[in-house]
Order: C-alpha cells, then sequence, then structure tokens
C-alpha cells in the first residue's frame, strides 16, 4: 500500500530509521560489548572487516574497522549516542542483567539509566567511547502531550532494582529490536533543526532540553535529537565514530517528496548506492530505491525506500 505524503511535506509515522555505522579500530575489541551486553547477533563481511550486527532479521548496527582511523577530534561534531529500542520493558531488564556480568569484560561501562516519561533507557560507552543508549518505549498513549500534539520528555532518575525484577530471562536481544534514534552532536542546533525540519522532512516534537532538539517522523518522540552541550566546532571529520545512518520511508513517491524539498533546499545528494559497499549491504534490507545527503556537519543520511 502506498502511503500519501503529506500535504506540509512531513514524513509520516511510517517512516523509521534503519541501520547506523560506526567506523571503529577494532572489531575484536568492540563486537563483544555489542554482542554479550546488547545482545546482538554478529555476522562479519568484506574478508572479517565490517561486522553487521542484527537482532533476528533485522540489522541494527553496522561497525566498520579502520585501524588507521584517529579518535574523533575533541571538537568534531559527530555520535552523541546511538539507541537501540528493545520491545519491552523484559528486554530491557536483560540488557541490565547482561551488563552487571558481562559489562566489564567487554570493555565497557554502564554510565546512566534514565525514565524519560516517553521511555526508560540505560546508557553505555563501548569500548572506543562511543554513546550507546538501549530503552523500550512506553505505549504512545502514557506520553506526555501538549496541545500541539508534541511530547514532553523528562530525565528522571530509572528503579534499577525494579528493571532488574522485571529482566525475561534471555540472553539475545529478542525479534522487534531495531534502531530507535540517533542523538547528534552538531556546531548549531538551529542549523541542524531547520535542515531536518525544512529539507529532510521531519517535525520538531520538543525542545524543552536547552541548547537541544528533537525531531522526527510522524508523532514519534524523536528520531533524531540535536545537541551543542559539548561545544563542537567542526564538523564530522573521517576519525572513529559515526559514519552514516539510514531513514526509511515507506514508497518512492516519499523518496521523491524528499528529493523534491532537498533539491528546493539547495542541499546537493546523490541518487541510487553508496560508494564503497559490498553487492547487497549498500541499502537496507529490502531496499529498492536510495539516496545519499550529508547534514550541515557532515554526517551521511542515506534515505532509502523498501517500494
Amino acid at each position: 500500500m502506498t502511503t500519501q505524503p503529506s500535504s506540509d511535506g512531513s514524513l509520516t509515522d511510517d517512516t523509521h530509521l534503519g541501520r547506523v555505522a560506526l567506523r571503529v579500530g577494532s572489531l575484536d575489541r568492540v563486537v563483544p560489548f555489542y554482542r554479550d551486553v546488547v545482545g546482538l547477533a554478529v555476522e562479519r563481511e568484506r574478508d572479517g572487516s565490517r561486522a553487521v550486527l542484527s537482532a533476528g532479521e533485522i540489522p541494527v548496527v553496522v561497525l566498520d574497522e579502520d585501524s588507521d582511523a584517529p579518535e574523533r577530534g575533541r571538537r568534531e561534531a559527530g555520535l552523541f549516542h546511538l539507541a537501540v529500542r528493545v520491545p519491552d520493558r523484559g528486554a530491557l531488564g536483560d540488557v541490565l542483567s547482561r551488563a552487571r556480568t558481562r559489562a566489564i569484560e567487554a570493555g565497557a561501562t554502564l554510565s546512566g539509566a534514565s525514565d524519560h516519561l516517553v521511555s526508560e533507557a540505560l546508557y553505555f560507552r563501548d569500548p572506543e567511547g562511543n554513546g550507546v543508549e538501549v530503552y523500550y518505549d512506553r505505549p504512545r498513549e502514557e506520553w506526555p502531550w501538549t496541545d500541539d500534539r508534541r511530547v514532553s520528555m523528562d530525565t528522571l532518575a530509572l528503579d534499577l532494582g525494579s528493571l532488574a525484577d522485571d529482566a525475561a530471562g534471555e540472553d539475545r536481544a529478542p525479534d522487534g529490536t531495531d534502531l530507535g534514534h540517533v542523538h547528534l552532536e552538531v556546531t548549531n542546533v538551529s542549523r541542524s533543526r531547520d535542515f531536518y525540519v525544512d529539507a529532510l522532512g521531519m517535525r520538531v516534537r520538543d525542545e524543552g532540553y536547552p541548547s537541544a532538539s528533537f525531531v522526527a517522523a510522524g508523532e514519534y518522540h524523536h528520531h533524531v535529537g540535536l545537541n551543542s552541550w559539548n561545544t563542537r566546532s567542526a564538523p564530522a571529520g573521517e576519525g572513529r565514530g559515526i559514519e552514516w545512518f539510514e531513514v526509511v520511508v515507506p514508497d518512492a513517491a516519499t523518496l521523491d517528496a524528499v528529493r523534491e524539498s532537498l533539491a528546493d533546499g539547495g542541499h546537493g545528494f546523490d541518487d541510487g548506492g553508496f560508494d564503497g559497499d559490498e553487492s547487497g549491504d549498500g541499502d537496507a534490507a529490502g531496499a529498492t530505491g536510495s539516496l545519499v545527503v550529508t547534514d550541515p556537519d557532515g554526517i551521511q543520511i542515506r534515505v532509502v525506500h523498501g517500494g
């Protein structure tokens, strides 16, 4: 079924994120955290230099090894955290249980735990310092909505005892686990917000945090977080950290609408596949059309649809 793009050019709730790719210095160092703590399955590709991390049939994170890649510069824009979304509280409790017994051995740290009203979340640093959130969403009818249908998020303490009690007892991330959002450190929040809203077609969902904006397709709480909390002043470079992420739209008509919006805004983009990808892994699973564009800080976004 084809979903008609909304009249104001905004992406609809049928849009979601696909995969996120990180450039890492060592797969052997990083993979155990995503496998043993987050619970994702691992498949090696490209003669062992790429790891695709999945839950069931859904690829979530791609790790590309480059042993020569420098650490991300202190002033460079890039990843604040990627966010793996699990389907229920029991699965999040399982992540906590695995973290308590395996995180240190995997070279990772549990850096925080928060109740955001729309979700509950655990926060980690992977072995190379990338921020990783694992969370589950509360039902939408429980979210705090504003009069204009935005959401009101907060950062409250999470009861880890209660979460541990609700653990389902599984050793792997369940089916339905996916990439819920990415949160980026940007050089200028207003400029980045305008790109993701006016050019890409998302909507502002919450701006209640200082120096931050949260945007999404449709009425989701956020697919992309933007902040300037650490005063990044240079575009993303070629060091370790985020390479690209995917926005998956429902059909060719929506992809055409994004293409037209980007062109109207004067943003250059490339159609088709992506340089450097092997056959079969250049797009999200089942994708039949795509374009690639970079945001104002040089972070690559791959917009794909599955037909």
